[in-house]
């Protein structure tokens, strides 16, 4: 990288807001892998807001709209969340990026290709571009773990739920195959590993959002290590001695009930919240609205392209029409 490239980098990478001193650096030396990170960011936050849309919490308090900064300041199974989908989501965009040639250091995972043919008996072998996961997710973890230096119970709970957003894009990953033969006849397959559509990802993130575990930290002592250093384990009533699994969430607390306003817990509240009055889900105005109320508003809505129809010949005739419709938010 020339130096005025470097210069430009810098600048550019100092008024970023929310990162580290440790990113600010990363930025500023791969500017390339900078585009990806930012893009895999606020998809993540993206998913996360889609995701909870229907929620007391809806993905609130994220620091800054480019996804950026700490979050949720409350170590619950939501923060596990974003902390897992914002890895993965990271971890994706590099890894996509990779496979189109956007990031100089890295390209197609070529691993598969070692060694020659791959073939098995189902008359396959690997070949085209395969989504070089493991540089996204080396890369993203340099990124996001750079953020937990505390070592504390909160800074473990965070590493292990990135760790865990990022092996879920290296579980996801989908085999794509292309046929080679005479006249189609697929002789053989030439196949590769792609990355499956985000909403993928994020929806078996969701799952493990509602299977996340209650850990702690606990004091440890290893064996070729005179320092104690804290693991975090699973609180469970017969099994404390067991260490949470690397795809699973953690949480340290449980979650507040987002009810109210609160800038501790990352909650904005429900007030205002758009609910459905017929739905007894998450979204009904019952559970939503946390038994306060909600009030109703009449909307109308004139429209001048309503029951249009087609007139031989050639002409698209519509009526005006005026439409009302209710709108129920929580108190």
């Amino acid at each position: 990288m020339s130096t005025v490239m470097a210069m430009s980098a810098d600048l550019i990478c100092s008024r970023i807001p929310g990162l580290t001193a440790r990113q600010r650096r990363m930025c500023s030396s791969k500017p390339d892998a900078m585009v990806a990170i930012s893009s895999g960011a606020k998809l993540g936050l993206a998913e996360c807001q889609q995701q909870f849309q229907y929620h007391r919490w809806n993905c609130s308090a994220v620091g800054g709209h480019n996804g950026f900064g700490h979050v949720v300041l409350v170590g619950s199974r939501e923060a596990a969340y974003l902390y897992a989908v914002w890895s993965a989501a990271i971890t994706y965009s590099i890894s996509q990026a990779c496979s189109r040639g956007a990031i100089y250091s890295c390209g197609c995972d070529m691993s598969k290709h070692a060694g020659g043919s791959s073939a098995d008996s189902g008359g396959w072998k690997w070949g085209g571009c395969s989504a070089d996961v493991v540089f996204g997710a080396s890369l993203a973890k340099r990124f996001c773990d750079s953020r937990e230096m505390e070592g504390d119970a909160r800074s473990l709970m965070n590493l292990h739920n990135n760790r865990a957003g990022r092996k879920m894009v290296k579980m996801k990953l989908e085999k794509n195959c292309k046929c080679h033969g005479v006249s189609g006849s697929c002789t053989v397959k030439t196949c590769w590993q792609k990355l499956p559509p985000f909403r993928h990802i994020g929806d078996e993130l969701m799952q493990r959002y509602r299977d996340a575990k209650a850990v702690v930290a606990k004091q440890s002592r290893s064996r070729n290590d005179s320092k104690a250093r804290k693991l975090l384990k699973l609180q469970l009533r017969k099994r404390s001695h067991r260490k949470p699994r690397d795809s699973g969430l953690v949480y340290l607390q449980k979650s507040p009930n987002y009810c109210d306003a609160d800038p501790v817990t990352g909650s904005l509240g429900v007030a205002g919240r758009q609910c459905n009055r017929t739905s007894s889900g998450a979204d009904g105005c019952n559970l939503m609205c946390c038994g306060r109320g909600y009030n109703t508003h009449q909307m109308t809505r004139v429209s001048h392209q309503c029951n249009c129809k087609f007139i031989w010949c050639c002409q698209v005739k519509c009526r005006t029409c005026v439409l009302h419709t209710e709108e129920f938010t929580c108190k």
